[in-house]
């Protein structure tokens, strides 16, 4: 390989990075509005919330994945906590 063709590699490497960095340079921002406040609640927190709805039925939402929810801790003595939005908007949505 000529010193010529060295250079000339060099350059198109270097402008695939330039390429590169330009695309990366402007990354698409998600951003919630201030004001918003995630409340999370426990199961039994949201039987108490909502009159008719008991722990089970909770549960059986959380194991059918059908709101979301997240596990703190581990195993089984985690707790399971849910947004009182996700649960508020399911509830809507399935009457």
């Amino acid at each position: 390989m000529t010193m010529r063709n060295k250079q000339e590699l060099i350059q198109q490497v270097i402008a695939l990075l330039n390429a590169m960095i330009e695309v990366e340079e402007s990354p698409p921002t998600i951003s919630a509005p201030s004001d918003a406040r995630l409340e999370m609640l426990t199961i039994k927190e949201c039987a108490q919330q909502i009159s008719g709805l008991s722990e089970h039925t909770v549960r059986q939402l959380v194991l059918q994945n059908k709101i979301p929810h997240i596990r703190t801790g581990q195993g089984k003595c985690g707790k399971i906590l849910i947004p009182k939005s996700a649960l508020l908007d399911y509830l809507k949505s399935a009457a």
